[in-house]
């Protein structure tokens, strides 16, 4: 296994446990704060489109192969 290839893995497992520990954040953030259902979904949209902007990042990267 060369340096790429690792740093590749790497790269796919360590974002996404980030992005499921942000997860649990925002989730333990609305219920501490009361949130309700409103105020969760609001919190998980708000903060989750940094998330979705990060995938849709990788996703046009794969496809123009830059």
């Amino acid at each position: 296994m060369n340096e790429a290839l690792f740093s590749q893995i790497a790269m796919a497992v360590l974002v996404t446990g980030l992005i499921g520990w942000m997860g649990f954040i925002v989730w333990d953030l609305a219920k501490k704060s009361q949130a309700g259902k409103f105020g969760t979904i609001a919190l998980f949209a708000v903060l989750g489109t940094g998330v979705i902007g990060f995938v849709i990042k990788t996703v046009v990267v794969e496809i123009l192969q830059i």
